[in-house]
């Protein structure tokens, strides 16, 4: 027994080792050409350059529509408390429209070797975290995306419910740091997407994540010396808004 656990370990250890992190495009790719974050150019660019995956932030409207676009605020309105058709007047940096997240999803089918990794933001109760969260998982199975797009947010009780009511073979990742590996590990989520200087103070998560059987992700880490500490420790997955950096490093080494 104690030689089949010493194999096991030395396996795990090998396989960390000589695992390469794959790179996930921050709010997409949007540091190039006339793009904006969470646009759907970012999430165009991003395929087109063959990232990992390309994340986005899902907010809903006080219409009940699901749209991409990153924290409470768009052009000094409330997301969550301002209906979808005047959010969508006010454009976003490059003139573009707020996407939908159904919208998203359309482009996400043309090219699914890039995955969709949707952070479900939070809201103001509970109920509607649940309810947003559900028609989420309609939508994404609508689309038959289901294997093809991974989940994180900061709110513990969106990630339970994503477990509740998702598929088999969900992936889901908590972002808020407060949790060790093993308590997320028994929360049924399948990683952890902690900040960088999260993972920097516990160094210790990155090998006892992985050990478990979690996957790592690391965020929001733009500059040269952040990712190739990330690389170095072995992650999983490295969020970045620099992610050109983020590949020459990766295949440097």
């Amino acid at each position: 027994m104690k030689k089949i656990l010493f194999f096991a370990v030395a396996l795990f250890s090998a396989g960390s080792l000589f695992a390469q992190s794959q790179i996930v495009a921050h709010r997409g790719f949007h540091a190039t050409g006339n793009s904006a974050r969470n646009s759907l150019s970012a999430l165009v660019n991003a395929q087109e350059y063959k990232f990992f995956g390309s994340e986005c932030d899902i907010n809903e409207t006080k219409d009940g529509v699901l749209i991409v676009v990153h924290g409470l605020n768009h052009a000094d309105m409330n997301v969550q408390e301002t209906d979808y058709a005047t959010l969508k007047a006010a454009k976003l940096e490059n003139g573009e429209t707020i996407p939908t997240l159904e919208e998203y999803l359309i482009q996400a089918k043309k090219n699914t070797a890039t995955k969709l990794i949707i952070e479900i933001k939070s809201h103001a109760t509970p109920e509607r975290e649940t309810r947003v969260t559900k028609n989420i998982l309609a939508m994404v199975k609508k689309y038959k995306l289901k294997k093809d797009v991974e989940y994180i947010a900061f709110s513990k009780h969106v990630c339970q419910e994503l477990v509740k009511y998702g598929p088999k073979g969900i992936q889901v990742a908590y972002l808020n740091g407060e949790l060790t590996p093993l308590e997320c590990k028994q929360l049924g989520f399948t990683g952890i997407d902690y900040n960088h200087g999260v993972l920097k103070k516990h160094p210790e998560w990155i090998k006892a994540a992985q050990a478990l059987g979690l996957t790592v992700n690391i965020w929001t880490v733009n500059s040269t010396a952040d990712i190739q500490w990330s690389i170095d420790q072995g992650v999983d997955y490295i969020t970045t808004d620099n992610p050109l950096e983020a590949k020459r490093l990766i295949e440097k080494k």
